[in-house]
């Protein structure tokens, strides 16, 4: 799409932002006429943290059916003789970021359903469409050794909730230790080391879990206490999503009542000659996991779907997501290209925008919009990911005037290191009923490290308010 450029250069709010040190850039195109309605620095690329994920998620629309998913698969081998598989029984990964403990009950089941009732050797996961990736972010390499919380999960074309132990945490009564347990297991397959006690229901909760690492082995170190009546349900980072995948496959199989004494191993070899499925589970689509990655801005889904789509698109799968993030990089540049800017195609290390590194202007933004909106066969399943501020999950959007608050429909991306990130980017619709597009994004400068979310959120809010009260 080419844009026709005008003399209209106002965005007042954010103007005065920049003045006070901020780095803005910002543009609002008519896609009806393709005019540039207002721009500040609309060619300047910033860090755009989660708005990264516009990219990967117009990227995978382009080559994948809003429909598509992925299928983690069950094989046994050797022989398979009075319910006993003489082999060893292979998990085979699909690069399906929404794996969670629900499906490996699923999987369990059919296998046990198949006449299954021991497995004489290991059980083998099959990392694919790509194979174990390095850590490059500092979140994530911290993660290794430790880890309080989710988001920071490595990344595995196998993984069961997002990468994640999911834990749960349920009082007794006061002066006893609370349960600590599986979401969906009677017990975890790592140690527990430590308790929680459970005090009366008016107390505070100070109950905490960390996941440390050692020799390759996760242990859960929990502390603190919780309320009577009050469990509570906690995710965190396990070191290898891989192998935690099978160790709580082969804990779900033998409550299932299907005997596997042997270790769980990774190993990328393809499928042994006479291997015979047992089992499959079907992931979400594609649209719906879109959905719940723009929505909650899931990081884990972005980088699985950035690192499938390089490997569906490459010869062999990368081993680092940097390496496929130049499948994002492309897609826009071609995107720019078709929209005859005269520019180079953006860096883009992630799909998440975990990582800083990752550049984006207001302009290509508006570019990449604008072309999803002419995708008429994909755009309902990207528009609908995007989040409209009354209904937003955070109350930082849920701020505003009626136009805001109901004529937008955004992704936001926000960041605190190495610089304050602040971004916004979706569509506008006009009181005639026709549609713009715009992004924004504020940094932190060198005179002024840190920009407060609010005053970021402000200054955009207060520029879309005052367009809307004119389209």
């Amino acid at each position: 799409m080419s844009v026709a450029t005008t003399a209209h250069a106002d965005f007042s709010a954010l103007s005065a932002l920049e003045q006070h040190g901020a780095r803005v850039t910002a543009s609002v195109v008519d896609l009806d006429s393709n005019h540039v309605v207002e721009q500040l620095n609309a060619n300047t690329r910033l860090t755009p943290a989660s708005l990264s994920k516009l990219t990967i998620a117009a990227a995978a629309l382009s080559s994948w059916p809003a429909d598509k998913t992925f299928e983690t698969r069950i094989y046994g081998s050797g022989p398979f003789r009075d319910g006993k598989v003489g082999g060893d029984l292979i998990l085979q990964g699909a690069g399906d970021a929404t794996l969670d403990n629900q499906s490996l009950w699923v999987l369990a089941a059919q296998v046990r359903g198949a006449g299954v009732s021991s497995i004489g050797g290991r059980l083998v996961v099959q990392p694919s469409p790509f194979g174990p990736v390095a850590c490059e972010t500092k979140d994530r390499c911290d993660a290794l050794q430790r880890s309080a919380t989710a988001y920071n999960a490595q990344l595995s074309s196998v993984g069961v909730d997002y990468g994640n132990w999911c834990v749960d945490v349920r009082p007794t009564t006061p002066g006893a230790d609370a349960v600590v347990g599986g979401c969906s297991l009677a017990q975890l397959p790592i140690p527990i080391e430590g308790s929680v006690g459970t005090v009366a229901s008016n107390a505070r909760t100070t109950f905490w879990i960390d996941r440390v690492t050692h020799d390759n082995s996760d242990v859960l170190r929990v502390g603190g206490s919780i309320p009577a009546g009050s469990g509570q349900r906690v995710y965190r980072a396990m070191s290898n999503p891989a192998l935690g995948t099978g160790l709580l496959l082969r804990e779900t199989l033998r409550e299932m009542g299907i005997s596997l004494p042997g270790a769980v191993v990774i190993d990328p070899s393809p499928l042994p000659k006479g291997a015979y499925a047992l089992a499959q589970s079907e992931g979400l689509s594609l649209k719906e996991q879109l959905g719940r990655m723009l929505r909650f801005s899931n990081n884990y889904i972005a980088d699985v779907l950035t690192l499938d789509l390089a490997s569906a698109l490459s010869n062999s799968p990368p081993s680092l997501l940097s390496d496929a993030g130049r499948t994002l990089s492309n897609f826009v540049g071609r995107v720019i290209d078709h929209g005859h800017r005269d520019v180079s195609a953006p860096t883009l290390l992630s799909g998440s925008g975990l990582t800083p590194e990752n550049e984006l202007s207001a302009s290509d933004l508006v570019s990449l919009l604008s072309h999803q909106y002419r995708e008429t066969q994909t755009f309902p399943a990207f528009y609908g990911g995007l989040v409209v501020p009354r209904q937003a999950p955070f109350a930082f959007l849920r701020q505003g005037n009626a136009n805001w608050l109901d004529r937008v429909a955004l992704k936001t991306g926000t960041m605190d290191d190495p610089v304050s990130v602040c971004g916004i980017a979706g569509y506008l619709r006009k009181k005639d009923g026709g549609w713009m597009a715009f992004g924004i994004i504020v940094n932190g400068g060198p005179k002024q490290h840190h920009v407060p979310l609010y005053k970021a959120m402000e200054a955009a809010r207060g520029d879309i308010e005052s367009l809307l009260a004119k389209y």
